[in-house]
């Protein structure tokens, strides 16, 4: 716990450390002088985005908390995680590159001779607290201490489920470098991360940590922690490009058509890892569903299949109204649908894009079959005869 945080009523209430603390001095003049930020909070791609359910809380409820739904959106067993080993990781990948979801959109990237960890979240829950809030449905692949020396950690966003303060406090007693959107950086510092190891990018910046280039680009999205949010934090995507290959993980974004600029000045990619699961109709415009994931990565090689699509951001928590398994199955039918080369592993499992894919659905041993999955009215709807050679999502569907 921190100090003594907001006063309602005249009574004192303690403020947990995991809502971390709003940007000041420096750090909030540099946030006013974005051209990202107007009218007091950063501005979406694409205009405003809706960021609570749309229509009412008690029609989200019904859906939410259904007796009948609720079954369905969570494993039926024990999820299939990879017990991902020392001796997993300890060999340099043979192609240069190798990716390893551990998780949600935990991923540790080993490209051109560095290591990269995006959005690492080792908790139980992600939430500000240690007895409730949404919880693990599978454990973590392996402890954050057998991981080995990591040169950077990526933060997409603040949100419980990408940012997590007891793996913040774990690694910042390492020596790893953090790059993080603007603002963020006051979240770390205040948790033990010293100033001189931040990189904290506005959209379009660019930093390089040792060999690597890694640049802060749009996402549609929001922030916020604590329960007076001021909207002073940015959320982003990222690109990291080494001297071989290049790579892009989404964090958390609704569709918009910046996907198709961010490929035009950094792709094409060897691997994108991409946001799948959390959609919802109670909030289209913050998420991407599967096909919509698809798209975007479509979007980012210019229009035609390039590179490996790694689906995250499901399987780990119930965050949204949608059947646990239905992301996965998804993502599998859309992706073969396009002639599109996408990864499946199991969390924990490591795979070099260059090599033999994991394209099991391990899923399917521990799930109940999913229905026809929702679709927006509006959603592009990828037909079997779209191919390599005549693929245009961003002009044509």
């Amino acid at each position: 716990m921190t100090g003594l945080g907001s006063q309602s009523f005249g009574l004192s209430v303690l403020r947990p450390a995991a809502f971390g603390v709003d940007p000041g001095g420096e750090r909030l003049a540099r946030i006013r002088r974005s051209p990202h930020f107007k009218d007091g909070v950063f501005q979406n791609p694409g205009g405003t985005a809706r960021t609570r359910p749309s229509g009412s809380m008690l029609d989200f409820a019904k859906v939410f908390f259904d007796k009948d739904v609720r079954p369905l959106r969570a494993p039926r067993g024990t999820v299939p995680v990879h017990a991902t080993t020392l001796a997993d990781l300890a060999k340099a990948p043979a192609t240069g590159l190798r990716v390893t979801w551990m998780g949600h959109s935990s991923v540790l990237a080993e490209i051109d001779g560095h290591r990269v960890l995006f959005d690492p979240v080792w908790g139980e829950r992600c939430s500000p607290f240690p007895f409730a809030g949404p919880k693990r449905l599978h454990p973590v692949p392996l402890p954050l201490a057998a991981l080995g020396p990591v040169d950077v950690v990526v933060i997409s966003h603040d949100h419980y489920d990408h940012l997590d303060m007891p793996t913040i406090k774990a690694l910042a007693g390492t020596d790893t470098v953090f790059a993080v959107p603007l603002g963020v950086g006051a979240h770390l510092e205040h948790w033990g991360v010293s100033a001189d190891r931040l990189r904290e990018l506005d959209w379009h910046e660019a930093t390089k940590i040792g060999g690597l280039t890694l640049t802060a680009t749009p996402a549609r999205h929001f922030c916020g922690r604590g329960l007076r949010n001021t909207q002073h934090t940015l959320w982003a995507s990222w690109v990291v490009a080494g001297e071989e290959h290049r790579i892009y993980h989404s964090g958390d974004t609704g569709y918009f058509d910046g996907f198709r600029d961010i490929g035009a000045d950094h792709g094409p990619f060897d691997a994108t890892m991409i946001q799948i699961g959390a959609y919802s109709e109670f909030w289209p415009d913050i998420h991407m569903t599967p096909g919509e994931g698809l798209r975007a990565h479509l979007d980012l090689q210019g229009g035609a299949p390039h590179g490996v699509l790694l689906p995250i951001h499901w399987g780990t928590f119930n965050l949204a109204t949608h059947a646990w398994a239905e992301p996965g199955e998804w993502t599998k039918d859309a992706a073969e649908e396009a002639e599109q080369a996408v990864a499946l592993p199991r969390p924990g499992e490591p795979f070099e894009p260059a090599g033999a894919l994991p394209t099991v659905p391990w899923w399917r041993a521990v799930s109940a079959p999913t229905a026809r999955p929702w679709r927006r009215p509006d959603e592009p709807q990828i037909a079997p005869e779209v191919t390599r050679a005549d693929v245009d999502l961003a002009g044509e569907l």
